[in-house]
């Protein structure tokens, strides 16, 4: 099987369609739902399917989020010609009829495999099978490949994921591709001539600590990110019932202001009203999705009182107060100067007038009334306040 597939990607390289490339995905950070936070292995057509409609009467489409991804679990084994076969007790009609489906409802279909021998749960994974692997996704019509790092061995991982970026290509449809190293060889470094998007850190869990701990290693990464090349600090677990109201917001809040992929985890078929005003705050969501792609940087850090900053397109700024201490503060916040605050170093923008601007409280939905350029702002624990500068 592995000759067959060496000379599948020789005859492609020899065609040289393996020179295409998809430029132009993944200009804004992606937007969408995973199943692994909430089901892991418990994936199937019928959920699947009730996601993506879900995704659509919730609202969710609506404010932005369009990709639907199955994760690990949905394959099991290769038939004799080496194709990856998927379970057909979960899935009896197959991946092109579940991305059909997805498809009619103006939705895109993610999927997801492995660089290694097998994927973290055990399933076929893709060494050895990257060209006949793409081009199986491409004729299902995947728009989204998560690509994992499990039981990998002594494989290098920018030339193994440069293998599965060449199959894609070799494959003539543009797919989104999603590293998911860890950034246990600091794909930031690489990553962006190879994929989409890349993972900072490892996996996520549904906690304050874990949270506020993977953003926490965020800090230094800003400059590797960009339209079509993201810093991905894994998936959001708003809603999956392991962290507080407030929690979530912050968690919602300083993911938006990394300008971090939003890919929802969470049952979207039965949401609270908490979860959802905030996974569709399109006031958070538009800091995320701004056009210029700046990752946000901390411009103060105070131990548990952090300053947020995120240049906007039109010559606005994002500012988010971050209360990441046990403790309820109260700070005094100079809104003139942060409006002028600006730093090379951290892609800042030029100086801000604030006479000129509305300061916006994202979460409030409101304007600001400022008498003066500075107030007393109270921050519950683990809390935040986001900002907008917006043109008058």
């Amino acid at each position: 099987m592995k000759r067959l597939t060496l000379i599948i990607s020789i005859i492609f390289i020899f065609l040289g369609v393996a020179a295409q490339k998809f430029d132009n995905l993944a200009k804004k950070p992606p937007m969408g739902w995973n199943s692994w936070n909430k089901y892991g292995c418990n994936v199937s057509e019928t959920l699947i399917m009730g996601m993506a409609d879900a995704m659509v009467s919730s609202g969710m489409k609506d404010a932005g989020y369009e990709y639907v991804v199955i994760d690990d679990c949905w394959q099991v084994s290769r038939d004799e010609n080496g194709e990856i076969v998927v379970d057909k007790d979960r899935f009896p009609h197959g991946m092109k009829y579940l991305a059909d489906y997805i498809h009619s409802k103006g939705l895109k279909f993610g999927i997801y495999s492995c660089a290694g021998t097998l994927t973290c749960a055990g399933r076929p994974a893709g060494r050895g099978h990257e060209f006949q692997d793409a081009l199986t996704y491409a004729r299902w019509g995947v728009d989204y490949l998560k690509y994992d790092w499990c039981n990998t061995g002594t494989q290098e991982p920018k030339s193994s994921y440069t293998t599965m970026r060449d199959g894609l290509y070799a494959a003539h449809r543009p797919i989104v591709f999603s590293i998911c190293e860890w950034g246990s060889n600091k794909p930031w470094e690489w990553a962006g001539a190879v994929g989409h998007l890349w993972r900072t850190t490892g996996d996520i869990s549904d906690s304050w600590n874990s949270m506020i701990n993977i953003f926490s290693l965020q800090k230094d990464l800003a400059r590797y990110a960009g339209p079509g090349h993201w810093n991905d600090p894994d998936m959001l677990e708003v809603g999956n019932g392991g962290m507080t109201t407030e929690e979530y917001k912050t968690h919602f809040s300083l993911w938006c202001i990394l300008a971090s992929p939003l890919m929802a985890g969470n049952d979207i078929q039965n949401m609270s009203p908490e979860t959802k005003l905030i996974l569709l705050n399109r006031e958070i969501i538009a800091l995320d999705q701004d056009s210029l792609g700046r990752q946000g940087v901390c411009w103060r850090d105070n131990g548990g009182y952090q300053i947020w900053m995120k240049t906007l397109a039109n010559n606005e700024k994002a500012i988010c107060l971050l209360n990441s201490s046990d403790e309820r503060k109260s700070v005094l916040v100079d809104f003139a100067l942060l409006a002028q605050a600006k730093s090379v170093r951290w892609g800042i923008s030029t100086p801000l007038k604030l006479e000129n601007y509305t300061v916006r409280d994202l979460w409030e939905h409101k304007d600001l009334v400022l008498k003066e350029s500075s107030m007393y702002i109270d921050l519950l624990p683990h809390s935040v306040k986001v900002y907008r500068f917006l043109k008058k």
